[in-house]
């Protein structure tokens, strides 16, 4: 069988060849002390907001209450807030990210780690983990800090 990267290089590979544009919603998830929920993946590096693909016949939001609930057993008790629309075409091209700010959750049961997702944890933006994503630690200062906006993750 083969190794969780080794399978999402070639699940990539298959979306580039099979669709021309690609969507997926994430979530900059806070809490009632302006934490930030961060999600450590098993099959890339670094830590990454909560959040992934958008299926056919789904909303972004449906898809970000979808992969909450999987990756982090978080559930929205109000709708999030679009924060920006982002090119992520490093990634591969037509690729786009919709990243929305998430207030209003609940946790009934944090999830222990599976063959997705090595850990999840809540960071001050002065306390993010060293290999926090570049394109996660800009989101936060985009939000938190009042960076300039970019168009791409």
């Amino acid at each position: 069988m083969p190794s969780n990267s080794l399978l999402a290089r070639i699940m990539q590979h298959y979306w580039r060849a099979s669709r021309g544009q690609t969507l997926g919603a994430q979530g900059i998830v806070l809490d009632q002390d302006n934490r930030i929920l961060l999600i450590k993946h098993t099959y890339r590096p670094g830590w990454h907001f909560p959040g992934g693909g958008v299926e056919h016949q789904e909303t972004t939001v449906e898809a970000l209450a979808r992969e909450l609930q999987e990756e982090a057993g978080v559930v929205l008790s109000a709708e999030p807030e679009l924060f920006g629309l982002y090119a992520n075409f490093r990634a591969f091209p037509g690729d786009h990210v919709a990243l929305y700010i998430v207030r209003h959750w609940e946790q009934p049961h944090p999830p222990r780690p599976t063959h997705e997702i090595a850990a999840h944890g809540f960071f001050t933006k002065e306390d993010l983990p060293d290999d926090t994503h570049q394109s996660t630690a800009r989101r936060i200062r985009e939000l938190l800090e009042g960076a300039p906006r970019s168009p791409t993750w």
